[in-house]
């Protein structure tokens, strides 16, 4: 008989993953796990795959590990972090309101905004972006001009009116031979209030609702492109966030909310 798995389905607007506290249960393939259980028609149906584990060192408080849709492992999620932020204080793994995760793309730092015992948003530090000068992509025939930005995990941005074109330009550009590792893809626009409306073609899982690494990507493409200072509201399929791009440290600020969909138990069929 196989062990059930206590589940939890939770969103950051509208990216939502699948959470398993991996200190109660041990999934030995969670590659499979993840492409078993995100299928939105015979499993759970999500983005993909989120494991929290406890930090093994005084590093860090907590773990993350994170699989998409079709099985890979991501480096990074901003809207996973901040649902992670969420999972552990208010299901009482922690009373603290400032928790250092570890990720695949180094520790990240999760500030708390509570109002009660209900975490109301979450703010985290995503670090230095990485710009890679964009006019060598530009040189690739067929790519369409972009910036290019790394979150800790890479982003191609490009600006313009066609924003819903995100399937046919996504599904192309994400194996582009330029991007060895493959690429999550934002179109984006100016809004007339001054937000930028955003759509993102996650390497991985495909269209979603939201990307926090994207939209930190997005602000930072916007800033460097003269688009706007240093700080921007990012408007999604699934919701809003609002991203500064530090002066003083150069990290970016991902502020956001994060929601719990439902809880379940589910078979472990890998």
């Amino acid at each position: 008989m196989t062990q059930p798995i206590h589940f939890t389905k939770m969103h950051g607007a509208g990216n939502d993953y699948i959470y398993v506290d991996a200190t109660l249960y041990n999934i030995e393939d969670p590659a499979a796990a993840s492409i078993a259980w995100s299928d939105r028609h015979k499993g759970i149906g999500a983005d993909g795959l989120v494991l929290i584990g406890k930090a093994e060192n005084s590093e860090a408080d907590f773990t993350m590990r994170i699989f998409n849709a079709d099985g890979s492992e991501a480096r990074m999620c901003g809207n996973a972090s901040r649902c992670i932020g969420k999972y552990v204080y208010e299901k009482g793994l922690t009373t603290k309101k400032v928790i250092k995760l570890l990720t695949l793309s180094g520790i990240k730092i999760l500030k708390l905004n509570v109002e009660g015992d209900v975490v109301k948003s979450v703010t985290v530090d995503m670090g230095e972006p990485c710009l890679t000068n964009e006019k060598q992509f530009r040189k690739v025939e067929s790519l369409q001009e972009g910036t290019f930005v790394s979150m800790g995990n890479p982003h191609y941005v490009i600006f313009t009116d066609r924003i819903d074109d995100v399937v046919e330009i996504g599904q192309k550009l994400e194996f582009h031979e330029a991007f060895p590792e493959r690429c999550n893809i934002e179109l984006a626009r100016m809004n007339t209030d001054g937000k930028i409306r955003m759509r993102v073609w996650e390497r991985g899982s495909g269209v979603t609702m939201a990307c926090g690494t994207g939209a930190c990507a997005t602000a930072v493409a916007a800033s460097v492109t003269g688009r706007i200072d240093r700080q921007a509201t990012i408007v999604m399929d699934g919701g809003e966030l609002v991203i500064e791009w530090n002066k003083e440290d150069g990290h970016v600020y991902m502020t956001g909310s994060a929601a719990f969909v439902f809880e379940g138990e589910i078979e472990s069929l890998v």
